[in-house]
This record gives structure tokens, sequence and C-alpha cells, in this order.
């Protein structure tokens, strides 16, 4: 029950944060995104609050090309309870060939009722050179996630992130930070 929950508030807050994205106050995307360096598993460090996300204490996404050119996403979530919930959906672009704007939508009983309409925006803001860290949002600026290709990055590489973020007009200050392995453990006994 607690998964259907979670699939259908995914659904219904993306639906609600879909925008046309020609604001010239939104933030700046990369220029170009290379999807076969992108595709593997990026690691949530932090994240903006948001209701769908409310019970993550550890978050991952893992995305791979599909023959259409269009990219497979599975979002993975960790409860303190170790338990983990998932939902898959497709990424594609919102411009024919560019990357950096796509449009996400998931594999819901409600975007199946009424496809087209349970999608959101996930703009990728700053991409590492080796492709190791990335900064993702929206136009509004009410959804933010700080990525890795591992857990858990250094100090500098950490500063780094939150510098762009708040560079680009993110309230750095509000973002939940990835739970380490240890303070799940001191949860969950």
């Amino acid at each position: 029950m607690k998964r259907f929950l979670l699939v259908l508030f995914a659904g219904l807050v993306l639906a609600g944060c879909a925008t046309s994205g020609h604001d010239s106050l939104a933030p700046k995307t990369v220029n170009s995104v290379n999807l076969k360096r992108y595709q593997g598993t990026w690691f949530e460090l932090a994240r903006l609050p948001m209701y769908f996300q409310r019970d993550c204490a550890q978050s991952e996404a893992h995305y791979s090309l599909k023959p259409d050119g269009n990219m497979a996403v599975l979002n993975r979530c960790l409860t303190p309870q170790w338990q983990w919930e998932e939902v898959k959906g497709t990424a594609y672009p919102q411009v024919s060939g560019k990357f950096d704007k796509l449009w996400v939508e998931f594999d819901t009983w409600f975007s199946r009722l009424l496809p087209g309409t349970a999608k959101g925006e996930y703009w990728v803001l700053y991409v590492s050179d080796d492709y190791k860290t990335a900064i993702v949002g929206d136009p509004s600026r009410k959804y933010l996630w700080l990525l890795s290709r591992t857990p858990t990055v250094n100090g500098v590489v950490r500063e780094e992130l939150l510098s762009k973020a708040r560079q680009q007009g993110y309230d750095t200050t509000r973002l939940i930070w990835r739970a380490t392995d240890t303070q799940m453990a001191k949860t969950s006994n």
C-alpha cells in the first residue's frame, strides 16, 4: 500500500510541476549531455524537500539508454526501515536532439489512465567533465538533486556542488542530505 501511495503522489506532484520551461529567469542548463556517459547509477547526495520522497533516507537513480534513444529510469528509495521502494519511468527530450532538458514520465496507473499528464521536468544544470557528479533541478526551483556516482563525496566536491546550486538560485539551506549507513543503523535499533 505504501508503494502505491508513493507512486500515486509522485505522479500527482510531477503533473503539478510540469511547466513550459521558457522563463528567462529559469536556471541555466548545461549545453550538452552525453546520454551514453550519463547512463548508469547515480546516488542522491542531497535534495530539496518533496512529498513523494518524504520517507527516503537514501535514494538512487538508474538510467539506461533505450533503443528509441530515450532513457529508462528506475528510481529507488531506501526507507529508514531498510525497505526498498521503486518506480520506473522514461526520460525523453523536451526539444528533439537536446538532452539537457528532459521530461520524465513514471509508469503509474495515473500515467496510463491519462497519458502525458504525469510528467515532470528534469533539467541537467551541471555535470562534471568526468560524469561523476551532477546537479539536476526544475525551472521553478522547487526541486533539486545533487548527484554522484558514489554515495559520498569529499568536502571540496560537496562545496563545489553547493556553490553551483546557489549560483542557479536554489536555497541550499533546505537540503536534505543522504543518511549514512551508520545513521540508518541507529534509527532501526
